[in-house]
């Protein structure tokens, strides 16, 4: 499920950890061996402990706790910026504009940044507050609980969003133009990001559709719905919230990995 690729991009941020010297006890599980136990959980939704072992997985706990001590270590979010940097050195981000949105999901175990949600009866649920390129590339995800109101994750999104490098000047850092819904229709927010020197294109309450900012906005979408379709991402089934912002962000990695792994294809 790791490709050698991958791997290289990778490998080098993982944490490195001694083996004891005396008592060293059973060898670990190889770190690729466990990255491909934590990807198979975040594709099929399975249980850690039903991991088949025939695949080699030995232990779910174990790919468990990788995926803890590497979100720990902020392995996801150098891979990110890594990635990001491909991509824009081979010209595939559109920094033109961006565009926000965010999906409800149920957190069927409750836990922190979860809440009732307004569109589940009242349900424990958490949102998925998402920001993209204008070519659907998702460039920073939060997580919050389902009570959230959208339009206070505009700025945590774009304080979250990484510097793009991959050429030569300053890392893109901030965004001209950020497109979204009326769900983030406030005037607070709107003069907050022009002091930020970004205009925003938000659409207001009450006003017809047809405006236009479908036509821009629909990426987000696409790529919300590329991140539901990781079975573990559909019903928040973790209490601890880090693991499922792991999750979250190594989803995202996926999706910016198959967009340059395409790419470098049509190079070639």
């Amino acid at each position: 499920m790791v490709s050698d690729e991958l791997w290289v991009r990778i490998e080098p941020l993982l944490p490195v950890v001694q083996r004891r010297y005396r008592y060293p006890g059973r060898k670990c599980l190889d770190d690729r061996q466990a990255l491909c136990g934590i990807l198979f959980v975040l594709h099929t939704g399975i249980a850690w402990e039903y991991l088949p072992q025939e695949l080699g997985f030995r232990s779910g706990m174990t790919c468990w706790r990788r995926l803890r001590d590497w979100n720990q270590a902020k392995v996801w979010h150098r891979l990110h910026e890594v990635l990001l940097a491909e991509l824009r050195t081979a010209d595939q981000i559109d920094w033109s504009r961006a565009v926000i949105d965010s999906s409800h999901v149920r957190a069927l175990r409750g836990g922190p940044k979860t809440g009732p949600s307004p569109v589940d009866r009242g349900r424990p649920g958490s949102k998925h507050h998402l920001i993209c390129d204008g070519g659907g590339i998702p460039l920073a995800v939060t997580l919050t609980g389902g009570h959230r109101n959208d339009v206070t994750q505009i700025l945590p999104l774009l304080a979250a969003i990484p510097p793009i490098r991959g050429k030569v000047g300053r890392p893109w850092c901030r965004p001209p133009v950020v497109y979204a819904d009326r769900g983030y229709d406030h005037d607070k927010y709107r003069r907050l990001l022009r002091k930020k020197g970004i205009r925003p294109k938000i659409a207001r309450r009450g006003s017809p559709h047809g405006s236009g900012r479908g036509v821009y906005r629909w990426v987000v979408e696409q790529t919300l719905a590329l991140l539901h379709w990781f079975g573990r991402l559909r019903i928040r089934w973790e209490r601890r919230d880090d693991i499922h912002e792991a999750f979250l962000m190594l989803a995202c990695d996926i999706i910016c990995w198959r967009r340059l792994r395409r790419t470098l294809r049509q190079e070639l």
